[in-house]
């Protein structure tokens, strides 16, 4: 018989599985269930979108690409990150398409942190980034975030944390699973602690384009000193609701996009061909499509927050992403209690802010990212269980 615990990988036995997907196995054994606990836009993928990846199957265009993406849509990122955020990127040397931005996360996190090396994590957030820091042989150490600070990274907090060993901050904004915005006023604060260091920034802004009210996104690389020490995560899943197409991109200086390339060259080769010719059109025509989604995410991130803070429940206001993040410490549980107990009784699934680090605890994530008839269905549910505490 085989030993597999002398086999396997001990940083990845310790690993504990998602949180997220935890529930959402657990939901797909059981039935009249409604689920606000999955990101995933219930929106079709623009029909423009589509189009143009069946029309390439149909001209037979069902090879590789260069590793790092057909040249063409790197060039339309490259216009589009000029026109939305300002930033100058060489399609060349400076973009990466990757296998959603997920692939852009692990790769570059990869490419720059060795064993040792700590890497600061704004918390709470997505679940990805602790454990593939530990495979990278790196030390998560957190910045963890307050209600009371709607959420922000305040540079207090982050000139605390940093040491020589310090490589990497990862810096997820706007914010899964709070909703929190930094804006240009926040960033320029934390610039000023990270210009005279030698730590290197990884922005994750998948959520970007989902940034409610007058003030658009802005990315810490915009501010001076940054775009030098910054690579993006970006992608095309929230953005344009192209989940399944599996597309992203990252962004960075070119000494470091050429590290992060080779990784890529040889772990995935490249992003699916099929995809990134979808992808073209998306930035190509796609700006209304991203208007008419982000003003429908905004009527529902205003019900249900509305609905929470009926319920009894203290809900912080999220200015981004599509996700609620209300408080249930009132109630005398952890959030992991809350929501088994919750899906038992009325058969709705939320996230315990506990899958996304210890400063998640005493909250529960809520997507929004469903129809208004959902969320009106869920949130009844939840009053009559809040009703019975």
């Amino acid at each position: 018989m085989i030993n597999y615990d002398k086999i396997l990988n001990p940083t990845v036995k310790d690993i504990k599985p998602s949180g997220i997907r935890k529930y959402f196995d657990i939901v797909e054994e059981m039935d009249n269930v409604i689920s606000l606990g999955v990101g995933e836009p219930d929106f079709a993928t623009p029909w423009h979108i589509c189009s143009a990846g069946v029309h390439s199957l149909e001209n037979g265009h069902t090879k590789y690409t260069s590793n790092r993406g057909r040249k063409e849509l790197r060039e339309e990122l490259a216009r589009f990150m000029e026109r939305k955020y300002r930033l100058t990127y060489d399609p060349m040397e400076e973009i990466l398409v990757t296998v959603g931005g997920s692939e852009a996360i692990d790769a570059a996190i990869r490419a720059l942190v060795q064993p040792g090396d700590e890497v600061l994590i704004v918390e709470p957030s997505f679940v990805c980034y602790e454990p593939i820091t530990r495979l990278a042989g790196g030390i998560p150490v957190s910045l963890k975030t307050r209600a009371e600070d709607n959420f922000k990274l305040t540079p207090e907090a982050l000139k605390e944390k940093i040491t020589d060993k310090t490589k990497l901050l990862i810096f997820p904004f706007p914010c899964n699973p709070t909703g929190a915005v930094m804006r240009r006023e926040d960033l320029e604060g934390i610039a000023a602690v990270l210009r005279d260091t030698n730590v290197m920034v990884l922005s994750d802004e998948v959520y970007a384009e989902l940034t409610f009210g007058d003030r658009k996104h802005v990315s810490i690389a915009e501010l001076e000193g940054m775009k030098e020490r910054t690579v993006i995560a970006g992608g095309f899943s929230k953005t344009y609701s192209m989940t399944g197409w599996r597309l992203g991109y990252a962004c960075g200086p070119a000494p470091v996009l050429l590290q992060i390339t080779k990784i890529h060259q040889f772990a995935i080769m490249c992003a699916p061909t099929t995809s990134q010719y979808a992808a073209i059109e998306a930035l190509k025509n796609g700006d209304e499509d991203i208007k008419k989604m982000r003003n429908e995410y905004d009527l529902r991130r205003r019900f249900i927050v509305d609905r929470f803070r009926e319920i009894g429940m203290d809900c912080f206001e999220p200015e981004g992403a599509f996700y609620a993040f209300p408080s249930i410490k009132k109630f005398g549980m952890s959030s992991d209690e809350f929501c088994k107990q919750l899906l038992m009784a009325e058969r709705v699934a939320l996230i315990p802010g506990s899958a996304f680090g210890e400063s998640g605890e005493g909250h529960v994530r809520a997507s929004y990212c469903y129809s208004i008839e959902h969320l009106k269905e869920a949130a009844q549910r939840v009053q009559n269980f809040v009703s019975k505490l």
